[in-house]
């Protein structure tokens, strides 16, 4: 239809245009009927007039003639018509893309628990690629990388500017194949080069389920998948087998997973009708509000939950729910503050948009994007000094290294309490534990 973009004449632009427009809204909206209804409530509202978008689409139709008439080689529609979608998307937010059918089918096998990279959750801070967190038992927690570390390469390649899809895409592989990243870490000034190998990433959303002392549990949970809620309530149970009397819930280093998973595990721990999180948009449909459907399994335990920068979005619903409800003590440093909602859009190629279209707020309201969970307890976490004697140096950095990112073999002779020698923060919400069940035992006793 387009052949000759030179073409002049009334008749000729008339085509040209509609040609455009069509090709345009139907990249966006054809296969999602939530989309199609989405844009045209939104063409309901003030200032959103299809005049004005026709209008806006004649730019559009100008720059697209040029490049298919002038350009080196002969672009293909496709290539230019994602290219489009790619830019528009991430001139919104950090999280919003547009995503290829290769991309698409990705993420959903992400989702499901496994794929191939380096393991890290990855975000754009301050126009910087940032790591949120690494995932436990990858070659990202292997080579030592923290959260906030700033990805300043990849193999060679300058991130600045870099989309989080561009991103993803560079740092997924094939297992086995290397990659490299420079790295800028937090009060530091040199660059760090930090070689890795891909592997397949397999997610285990319960880390470790066990009785630490004095009838103390210690949950870790790594993130939310699908199963998580399901997983976390089966390690509950198989806990109070054990004769529990209070827990603690690490979700440190958590960087989020599924809205509704967050929901179905906050509510393990509240009250029924309790409210866990709401969520407001621009449209009247996504503006919602979540609540726990019965009395959790442990909503009466004494509760500590540990979280750090690392610790993002779901689970940053999780401890603000807590929180709020007065529900446990929330302890170690400020999370991440990642406080937005991507719905994802299938379109009829295969491809979809990961679109931002609300966020979400505490149960009294409180917007935690950019600013974070403020612990209730502030707690650094210290790494124990080193050690003298080399033979028991390694042995206790090995033991540490377990520690902070546990991955215990079955059948291990490791006593509970090493835990605790090298890591801070869960020994004072262990001490904390114990103080609040000496109070709740003495109220009991004066009633």
């Amino acid at each position: 239809m387009l052949s000759d973009s030179r073409q002049k004449g009334a008749g000729g632009r008339m085509t040209r245009r509609g040609w455009l427009i069509a090709v345009a809204l139907a990249a966006v909206v054809a296969g999602a009927q939530t989309v199609t209804l989405a844009a045209k409530q939104a063409a309901q509202e003030p200032g959103a007039t299809n005049e004005e978008i026709y209008k806006e689409l004649e730019l559009f139709e100008h720059a697209l003639s040029i490049v298919r008439a002038d350009y080196v080689e002969e672009p293909q529609a496709k290539q230019l018509i994602y290219g489009a979608l790619k830019g528009m998307l991430s001139t919104l937010d950090p999280y919003s893309q547009f995503l290829d059918p290769d991309s698409y089918t990705e993420l959903k096998i992400e989702t499901g628990g496994e794929f191939g990279g380096l393991g890290i959750e990855i975000t754009i801070k301050d126009e910087l690629l940032t790591i949120i967190a690494p995932i436990d038992d990858t070659p990202a927690y292997h080579a030592g990388l923290r959260p906030g570390d700033r990805i300043v390469k990849i193999d060679g390649e300058l991130t600045r500017g870099i989309t989080l899809l561009e991103a993803v895409k560079k740092l997924r592989g094939k297992p086995k194949t290397p990659v490299t990243l420079t790295v800028l870490r937090e009060g530091e000034t040199e660059l760090k080069e930090i070689a890795l190998e891909r592997a397949i990433i397999k997610i285990v959303s319960i880390r470790e389920a066990k009785i630490l002392e004095d009838r103390i549990a210690y949950i870790r949970l790594s993130d939310f998948r699908e199963n998580t809620a399901k997983d976390l309530e089966q390690a509950i149970e198989k806990l109070k087998g054990e004769s529990m009397d209070s827990l603690i819930l690490d979700l440190r280093n958590n960087p989020g997973g599924l809205l509704d998973v967050s929901v179905s595990v906050a509510e393990l721990f509240l009250r029924r009708r309790d409210m866990v999180v709401s969520t407001k948009g621009r449209l009247r449909n996504q503006n919602m509000e979540f609540h726990a459907r019965t009395d959790g399994a442990v909503n009466g335990l004494p509760l500590v939950v540990l979280i750090n920068e690392g610790s993002a979005s779901a689970s940053e619903i999780v401890a603000g729910a807590i929180q709020d409800h007065h529900r446990g003590v929330i302890l170690g440093t400020k999370s991440h503050g990642k406080a937005s909602v991507q719905t994802i859009f299938p379109l009829k190629d295969g491809s979809a948009l990961r679109l931002t279209t609300s966020k979400y707020f505490t149960p009294s309201g409180r917007s935690i994007h950019g600013e974070g969970i403020q612990p209730d307890v502030e707690v650094p976490f210290e790494r124990p000094p080193e050690q003298k004697d080399s033979s028991k140096k390694e042995e206790v950095d090995e033991l540490f290294d377990r520690i902070e990112h546990p991955e215990e073999s079955e059948g291990s002779d490791k006593k509970p309490d090493a835990k605790l020698k090298l890591d801070n923060q869960l020994a004072r919400a262990v001490d904390l534990l114990k103080g609040l069940k000496v109070y709740q035992g003495k109220e009991r006793v004066a009633n």
